[in-house]
């Protein structure tokens, strides 16, 4: 069921019409804007910190490389969130994607989260991928019923597994879903229909 998917492609949300698209080099001084405004504690559940400009050109390296795909939610010209897909063909599992997403402060609870993770989740199934994990801090409450509507079941807590700038340690719980399973249960996700098109 491998399957590609082509942008960009809109979406109304109680934000406005959203875009997705796919991110490039030429979108990296947007994302870096989007990143420097996120509160620190969003950046926790990421490996490294997107806000610096280093960071982000690895980002867009491994990107061409194509280790990486991220996705951006732009509003009217703005970077307002970014679902990426990683996924390691040489390592032990390859069967396994990791999904890494955040949204702008600007338009959380406006539907564009729920929006951008189902993208992402679509480009994931379309990919081939028999198993997803997610991962974030376990106060982000929002965040995580979202994953779970999707089907995603927490695997793992994380006890003081990122540190904060202050130095304080925070946990992480990592959410999964065995696509391979829950293949037949995908309309009750309401998913075909992202999927499909």
């Amino acid at each position: 069921m491998t399957e590609t998917r082509s942008y960009p492609r809109h979406t109304k949300t109680d934000a406005g019409d959203i875009e997705f698209r796919l991110m490039s080099r030429i979108d990296e001084a947007a994302v870096l804007d989007f990143a420097q405004k996120l509160p620190t504690h969003d950046l926790l559940f990421l490996p490294r910190n997107i806000s610096q400009p280093k960071v982000l050109s690895a980002w867009i390296n491994e990107i061409e490389r194509g280790a990486i795909t991220s996705l951006l939610a732009v509003k009217a010209g703005k970077v307002v969130g970014c679902g990426t897909l990683v996924r390691d063909p040489h390592s032990w599992s390859p069967h396994v994607g990791e999904i890494r997403m955040v949204v702008s402060q600007d338009v959380r609870g406006q539907g564009v989260g729920r929006a951008l993770s189902q993208e992402t989740f679509a480009l994931a199934l379309g990919a081939g991928l028999e198993k997803l994990s997610v991962q974030m801090t376990v106060d982000q409450q929002a965040a995580i019923a979202l994953f779970e509507s999707l089907g995603f079941r927490a695997e793992a807590l994380l006890r003081d597994h990122v540190r904060d700038v202050d130095g304080r340690t925070h946990d992480i719980v990592v959410l999964g879903h065995n696509v391979a399973q829950v293949q037949a249960k995908m309309e009750a996700y309401g998913l075909p229909g992202a999927v499909a098109h």
